[in-house]
């Protein structure tokens, strides 16, 4: 089964540090997805075994695209609270992003 979209941006942004090469194809994203283009708040929230492993929180001055690809790398590797994400950890983590959208809070996680 595969990740909600957003999460899969999560996943691919972390894997792009990991490889150290573009895997994410960002205009063909925001062609697809004119949501991607909003700018809405974002908390993103790595866990490893249960247990927090970082996160960032945007307040909506980057659009959605952007503060998932770069708040998944911030979290996974710059959070000065927690210890930088390993390629052992990739593959045992969970990513969680909850948006707030003028509807409401959505959140998903995988």
């Amino acid at each position: 089964m595969s990740k909600p979209l957003l999460l899969e941006i999560a996943y691919q942004s972390i894997l792009e540090v990991i490889q150290a090469k573009n895997l994410i194809k960002r205009e063909s994203l925001l062609q697809k997805h004119p949501l991607l283009n909003e700018h809405l708040s974002v908390k993103l929230t790595i866990f490893v075994d249960g247990e927090l492993c970082g996160s960032y929180e945007e307040k909506g001055t980057k659009t959605l695209l952007e503060a998932i690809v770069e708040g998944a790398k911030i979290a996974a590797f710059e959070d000065k609270h927690s210890k930088k994400l390993t390629l052992t950890h990739y593959f045992e983590m969970e990513i969680e992003i909850s948006i707030q959208t003028p509807n409401g809070v959505i959140s998903h996680r995988a």
